[in-house]
């Protein structure tokens, strides 16, 4: 692919535009569920209602939240270890949510 050719597609990957819809509780509660039945993610889901592409790679299934300084010193406090240690804080944290799974119930 040429450099111009590869700049083009640049160009629109910059156009693109996200939008969030307000549809309600039950609606975006039932196409969450049919993105989890689906193994896709609920933007894939919305992608495919609305006749739109959905990208054919397999994403990797993984959890995502977002955490605050604060929530890393929380984490580090419990899991006993330093809070500079984001790696391991991370794994300890990936492995209270398997045992979480694995038991059957909420390890809080």
């Amino acid at each position: 692919m040429s450099t111009s050719g590869k700049w083009e597609k640049e160009k629109s990957a910059l156009r693109a535009v996200q939008l969030a819809f307000d549809v309600g509780d039950e609606v975006n509660h039932q196409i969450r569920l049919e993105a989890l039945d689906q193994g896709i993610n609920p933007p894939d889901r919305v992608r495919q209602i609305l006749g739109l592409p959905v990208n054919a790679r397999p994403q990797r299934p993984r959890l995502s939240i977002s955490l605050s300084p604060l929530d890393f010193e929380m984490l580090a406090e419990a899991f006993d270890v330093d809070v500079s240690d984001r790696l391991r804080i991370r794994q300890l944290a990936a492995e209270k949510l398997i045992a979480h799974i694995h038991l059957g119930q909420d390890q809080d």
